[in-house]
């Protein structure tokens, strides 16, 4: 059987430079980091991807571990395997630039809890970062690789640095990327559950499996936070292997983080042609590259608790957007109708009571589950 390399995991990144920031930025020095991943998809081999893609300085890592997790920062020991880089154990990563592991020979199989070790010996400087991982990940000072346990470690809400494996998976493997904002990388989600939407979504699927390139205050049109969705196409859809489809939700912070950073004084938003524009672009160069691209409408937010966010003309802008996304002229392959699987029925510009995580902009995990049940599996042709 031939095989080929398949994306089992992603996680989109952020640049810890950025002027506006909604989350922590991390540094560490002489310290261990370790992060849980769950692959997607299953194979015969399996490489790691790390970045420092917003670092201004090389990133020194002295070792690099995987092994499957037994529960919080636990490893079972039998399983520890040493990453190389071109046959050795220790790789420098230099500013702006990716890495990627030798290919380590052991069965992959999806929904397995592997876990990524890293020392770093030296300052990194501050972090590429995700904003929502899969699970809490851990740092220690020293170099903890083998430790069985990371005692009195320091937990990180964050993920740092590992941006993906890919497994060796037989050729013509297709995959989905879940391509967006909050709304895709799940967050308000119980971390380690696999709750976000595109991972409920995976396990509806019959064949291939959906990464994971969602960003927590993405925007279409803007950077910050991370670089804005149009920006993103090549480095986070168009370069994963494996990608046949993308699922997209997009706009709400378009819509809200003006407000929101300007709060009390009003944003400018962008008017409902700039995200149609915007949207049309996105869709053509999906096309372009051959893939299947599905949209959805903007989900509800009215009521967030968060001052500023909420707008008239935001909501005037959502209504808009919304009508052309569901009518017959817009660009995409389809629409799902992600705003009303989880919308109030009788204030469809709120979330439901049941699926509102609090904050009145997320969905919990009860809401990602509706999400995920309102995509036509028959859109997923995989």
């Amino acid at each position: 059987m031939t095989t080929t390399w398949i994306a089992a995991h992603r996680a989109a990144v952020i640049n810890p430079h950025e002027d506006f920031a909604l989350f922590p930025v991390r540094s560490f020095t002489g310290q261990t980091v370790r992060q849980a991943i769950r692959p997607a998809g299953g194979g015969e081999a399996l490489r790691v991807r790390l970045s420092n893609r917003y670092g201004t300085t090389p990133l020194k890592i002295g070792g690099a571990h995987l092994a499957q997790r037994t529960r919080g920062s636990g490893i079972d020991p039998t399983t520890d395997t040493t990453l190389l880089f071109d046959g050795t154990p220790t790789v420098t990563v230099p500013p702006g630039e990716d890495t990627v592991s030798d290919p380590v020979t052991r069965t992959v199989t999806a929904g397995e809890e592997l876990v990524i070790s890293l020392y770093l010996p030296g300052h990194t400087g501050p972090s590429t970062y995700s904003a929502v991982p899969y699970d809490i990940g851990y740092t220690v000072h020293g170099n903890q690789l083998d430790a069985e346990v990371l005692h009195d470690a320091e937990e990180l809400p964050t993920g740092h640095f590992l941006t993906g494996i890919d497994v060796r998976a037989p050729e013509g493997t297709r995959i989905a990327v879940g391509f967006g904002d909050s709304w895709i990388e799940g967050m308000a989600t119980t971390p380690g559950t696999g709750h976000s939407l595109p991972a409920r979504l995976d396990r509806r699927l019959t064949r291939g499996w959906i990464v994971n390139q969602g960003i927590s205050g993405n925007r279409l049109l803007t950077d910050e936070i991370g670089d804005h969705l149009l920006a993103r196409v090549q480095r986070d859809v168009l370069d994963v292997p494996g990608v046949s489809h993308v699922l997209v939700h997009i706009g709400l912070n378009d819509l809200g983080l003006p407000g929101a950073i300007a709060f009390p004084e009003p944003g400018k938003l962008p008017t409902a042609d700039d995200l149609i524009t915007g949207l049309t672009a996105l869709a053509d160069r999906l096309h372009t590259a051959g893939l299947t691209v599905i949209g959805s409408t903007i989900g509800p937010y009215a009521g967030t608790v968060y001052p500023g966010y909420d707008t008239e003309e935001g909501q005037a802008v959502r209504l808009r957007v919304n009508e052309w996304l569901s009518g017959d002229d817009h660009p995409f392959d389809a629409i799902a109708d992600l705003a009303a699987a989880v919308a109030d029925p009788d204030h469809p510009d709120r979330i439901r009571e049941e699926y509102n995580s609090g904050d009145g902009l997320h969905v919990n995990d009860a809401g990602t589950k509706a999400l995920a049940d309102a995509v036509d599996l028959t859109l997923l042709d995989l």
